[in-house]
């Protein structure tokens, strides 16, 4: 059963394309030094300072689960695997951030807006006007939310139980 109609469908595009391109702008921060990033190198720093192991790989996984994440909610392509790849990346930043309290600038307010958006759509799906109609997901499944939901709080808890 589909209860899709053209409001929905814009609706979840809009908020697709403004989370994804969010989240693929901070993940070329990391990756690349765009928009005054710090580029892989201070991402390490700073990740390594946050209590992660040292070296290139968790700033790179972060990067890429930003990145690759947010054109994938752009797109509306295998949303459900790219609301995930946001919702662990943002679980990760609150526990970082996690005792400054909830506004900003210190706080954790603006990555429960992301990750509460990344979970909502991979609840919902992309909508209509999304590549995942062409891969026979325009009918979505509550089970493909949930288990993206539950991927995301599980590598989110593995990279966490790595961290010092």
């Amino acid at each position: 059963m589909t209860t899709s109609t053209l409001p929905t469908d814009a609706g979840l595009l809009v908020l697709r394309v403004g989370v994804g391109a969010t989240m693929a702008a901070h993940g070329t921060q990391k990756l690349f030094g765009w928009f005054d990033g710090g580029g892989l190198d201070g991402t390490d720093r700073f990740f390594t300072a946050s209590g992660y192991p040292s070296g290139k790989f968790f700033p790179v996984l972060a990067g890429l689960s930003e990145t690759l994440g947010g054109i994938g909610l752009i797109l509306g392509l295998f949303t459900p695997l790219a609301a995930a790849a946001i919702l662990g990346v943002m679980l990760n930043a609150m526990s970082v951030k996690w005792g400054a309290g909830f506004f900003l600038p210190k706080g954790i307010e603006y990555e429960v807006v992301l990750a509460t958006a990344a979970g909502g759509l991979a609840l919902t799906g992309a909508g209509g006007f999304a590549f995942d109609r062409f891969l026979g997901l325009r009918d979505y499944k509550l089970a493909y939310g949930v288990g993206a939901i539950v991927l995301a709080f599980v590598a989110a808890g593995i990279t966490l139980l790595i961290r010092n």
